[in-house]
């Protein structure tokens, strides 16, 4: 029995069948014509299917022996001429029957009095006969290829010009079935009606009928066993030459209607949805109805027609577009846009522009709300809202300013925290996605001309009270957004001014929650942005660790040298002047300038600071002691006495210990030694003590206004100081406590009003003039000689870490340093705008 074809799976050399010895037997001088016949008979009986009489090795030695009277090429055209009269006789009138007149109109008009369902099944019957008559077409070719396998090894081999036989026989499907005109009303050759029946059968599936898969994977396949030419070049097969065009060709039509159709009818969400389902049929289509080669062209055809083409239009549709995304936080479609952009757009600018746009307007928003937000009372739960039922006590200015700040801060952090899971939940932490978004926080932030003072705000209120209870883990959360809102800040130097002089306030007057938190907050700090940015932060805790060391030894020096007597226990910072701000130094200007540290202590304040300067003095040589009375505190042991006729609390005498800032312990010393009915007026207290005018108001008001450690009598009795109240000692001051802490007025940090930030600005400015004028020297003199335009340019990259100087700021500290001989300008004609250093 015959099966198969045998030469695609031969290996080795082919050899002739045994020859039989038969005397004067007629077989091997048979002549040509009994062979042919022999041949004939054997074709005819495959295409009829009754094999099983066939002797594979007499019809093989037919075929050797015509090969061998060298008649091979009468062999070759023989069976051509065979196959092509069976072809004629037996399977053209199969095909005929089946190329109908509404066949032949399904890729002409779909639309026509034909329904869906009977295009589909006159369409699938067509399919069918042309599948059938291929598939034995192509078993009988292979069949027949086996029997003359000698042909193409004796024959063929030697004739360049000749093709092998399977090659020949198969491609008469080509010639004979789809590239004849099989109806006479009709030119449509039936490669053209099928290829139409195809795409017609694909086009059902995508409007949602259910059609025959395999059917048309049998003819796909048909399309990729065949030719163009002999030759059976690759490149040629009719699926590449002539399916796939006209498939590509359909499905841009196609997707191109419907995207049409969705932008008049559908909203952003259920284009998305769509599209993707669309990529997702498309691939399933190439893997089990079509060839996969062609996967990535029709995704492509999508991307151009569902997604590139009208991308515009859907993200910015109203109520359903990006924006109305993000507002609404549509996880599922962003993840979505952004798999369909990224397909389209490596870069997805698309995608970015609107991020973008939205985070600056949502961040300028937080702006707006902030301006109409009431903050005259304290939020629910927090100190000062007061009890259920009560009117809650309004919070004095500074505080509220505090608490706009704080909000501010928070606002920008939850926009943060959403666009940073957004980004990593639906766009799967892409970091171009991610670049946007921190140029755009950026931008918003640094419009906002106080973001530096409200980012310190908000690290030192956390860092007095905001971490308290917290894990180690909240801890970290919190820093790690500290140190993201500061590297997105454009002026680092001015926040690095107020950061300073916050983290000396809570230092020095004992605010801080946590040593070991600051800490780890300012190595963070250096980590990110440089050691030049937190070597003042890190001197100031120096110096508190050397105070305290000090501390203990001056107590150990005063108890082995002491006479026995009850002296008052000193506990002393000593802080480097260059370290610590000079705000919150209590100076306005260098010391010795007539600045406003100076005090008339009482003698016994005096006595200590003489005996703690000979002690520091003795064992350090060229340093200069100045005290510093408006940082400090003191603890006071004030006895107030009975009352006569009084009862209650009044009625005994009362001692408590209070905590009251230094300069209020030089002021209450002034009355221990003044009788009872007597007063001070404001004027007699400063000259007795010397102390500056503001110091010595918030002195008063920590101890003659304030509820809790009222010690003094105003008169008059109002909430604020002024220079004509005379003051006198409060004895009916009564606690329920002993211990009492007076308010340390200037130890809050406020946001700063129009004056003191002026003022900050312009100290700013100057110490920038002097980092600029850093910066020019140090590369001139590495340069030697540079023009204006490459001097600038430099400047701003080396300091674009810290700041942004302008660039007229820029060229007026050129000019400072040219008149200074840093630099000068060449005398040579044709160096305009060129600057040389001067060695």
């Amino acid at each position: 029995m015959i099966s198969g074809r045998g030469g695609a799976g031969a290996r080795g050399r082919i050899r002739p069948p045994r020859r039989i010895a038969r005397p004067n037997g007629a077989g091997e001088g048979a002549d040509f014509e009994s062979c042919w016949n022999m041949l004939k008979e054997a074709l005819r009986d495959i295409h009829n299917k009754s094999c099983g009489r066939l002797s594979f090795e007499e019809l093989y030695r037919a075929a050797y022996k015509i090969v061998l009277q060298k008649k091979g090429d009468v062999l070759y055209d023989r069976v051509k001429e065979f196959e092509e009269q069976w072809f004629a006789d037996h399977v053209i009138p199969k095909i005929e029957v089946l190329v109908t007149k509404s066949l032949i109109n399904v890729g002409v008009d779909k639309g026509g009095a034909t329904s869906v369902n009977e295009r589909r099944q006159t369409g699938e019957k067509f399919l069918k006969g042309l599948r059938d008559t291929w598939e034995d077409h192509n078993m009988s070719m292979n069949m027949t290829a086996d029997i003359l396998m000698y042909l193409d090894r004796g024959y063929i081999q030697q004739e360049l010009h000749r093709v092998p036989i399977f090659s020949t026989t198969i491609a008469l499907f080509r010639d004979n079935i789809l590239r004849s005109c099989l109806n006479k009303n009709s030119q449509s050759l039936v490669v053209d009606i099928l290829i139409a029946v195809m795409l017609d059968q694909i086009d059902m599936e995508r409007e949602g009928d259910i059609i025959d898969r395999n059917l048309i994977r049998s003819n796909s396949r048909m399309l990729g066993s065949l030719y163009e030419a002999e030759d059976e070049n690759e490149l040629t097969k009719l699926y590449l030459t002539l399916f796939e065009p006209r498939f590509l060709e359909n499905s841009q039509h196609f997707y191109s209607r419907e995207c049409q159709e969705l932008l008049q009818v559908a909203d952003a969400s259920r284009w998305l949805k769509h599209t993707r389902k669309r990529l997702d049929e498309e691939r399933d289509r190439c893997g089990t109805t079509i060839e996969p080669e062609t996967e990535t062209k029709v995704l492509s055809v999508i991307d151009q027609q569902l997604i590139v083409k009208h991308l515009d239009e859907f993200l910015n549709m109203e109520g359903s577009g990006l924006r109305w995304m993000i507002d609404n936080e549509k996880a599922e479609d962003l993840s979505i846009l952004y798999d369909l952009v990224s397909r389209v757009d490596p870069n997805k600018t698309a995608l970015q522009a609107i991020l973008q746009k939205r985070v600056i307007e949502l961040g300028l928003e937080i702006e707006k709300v902030l301006q109409n937000t009431d903050f005259s009372t304290p939020p629910e739960g927090e100190e000062g809202a007061g009890e259920k039922g009560e009117k809650p006590k309004a919070l004095p200015a500074g505080s509220q300013q505090t608490a706009a700040a704080i909000k501010w801060v928070d606002d920008v952090l939850a926009l943060r925290d959403k666009f940073d899971n957004m980004c990593t939940n639906c766009f799967e932490s892409d970091m171009i996605i991610q670049t946007a978004l921190g140029k755009s926080f950026s931008e918003f932030i640094n419009l906002f001309a106080r973001s530096s003072e409200y980012v310190s705000l908000f690290i030192d209120e956390n860092l007095k009270k905001g971490i308290r209870g917290k894990s180690e883990a909240e801890i970290d959360v919190i820093l790690d957004k500290a140190i993201v809102l500061i590297r997105y800040l454009q002026d680092k130097d001015l926040f690095q001014t107020y950061y300073q002089r916050h983290l000396a306030r809570r230092l020095l007057h004992g605010k801080s929650e946590s040593h070991d938190v600051e800490n780890q907050l300012i190595l963070k700090m250096r980590q990110e942005f440089g050691q030049q940015f937190t070597m003042k932060m890190e001197g100031m805790f120096r110096d508190l660790v050397t105070s305290a060391e000090l501390t203990t030894t001056y107590r150990d020096h005063v108890r082995t040298s002491g006479d026995g007597t009850k002296k008052t226990e000193l506990g002393i910072n000593v802080l480097t002047m260059n370290y610590w701000p000079q705000e919150v130094m209590g100076r306005t200007a260098q010391i010795g300038e007539g600045s406003r540290i100076t005090c008339n202590y009482p003698p016994e304040i005096e006595r200590l600071q003489v005996s703690f300067e000979q002690f520091y003095l003795s064992s350090r040589n060229g340093r200069k002691l100045t005290w510093i009375g408006g940082t400090g505190s003191a603890d006071v042991r004030c006895t107030f006495p009975a009352i006569p006729g009084k009862s209650g609390l009044l009625a005994k005498e009362r001692r408590y210990e209070i905590n009251v800032p230094t300069y209020a312990m030089v002021v209450l010393m002034l009355f221990n030694d003044l009788p009872d009915d007597e007063q001070l007026s404001f004027e007699e207290i400063q000259a007795k003590t010397a102390i500056a005018t503001a110091d010595l108001m918030r002195t008063l008001t920590a101890i003659a206004v304030a509820p809790k450690s009222r010690v003094l009598l105003k008169d008059p009795l109002t909430k604020s100081v002024k220079a004509s109240d005379k003051f006198s000692f409060n004895p009916s001051f009564q606690s329920k406590t002993v211990r009492i802490k007076a308010p340390i007025i200037n130890a809050v940090s406020k946001v700063e009003d129009a004056s003191e930030r002026n003022t900050t600005e312009e100290r700013n400015n100057e110490t920038r003039a002097h980092i600029i004028d850093a910066a020019i020297v140090r590369i001139m003199k590495s340069r030697k000689e540079l023009s204006h335009t490459q001097l600038v340019s430099e400047v701003l990259s080396q300091l674009a870490a810290r700041f942004k100087p302008e660039v007229p700021f820029i060229k007026r500290r050129i000019e400072d340093l040219i008149s200074r001989d840093y630099l000068e300008r060449p005398d040579e004609e044709g160096a305009p705008g060129v600057y040389r250093y001067v060695a």
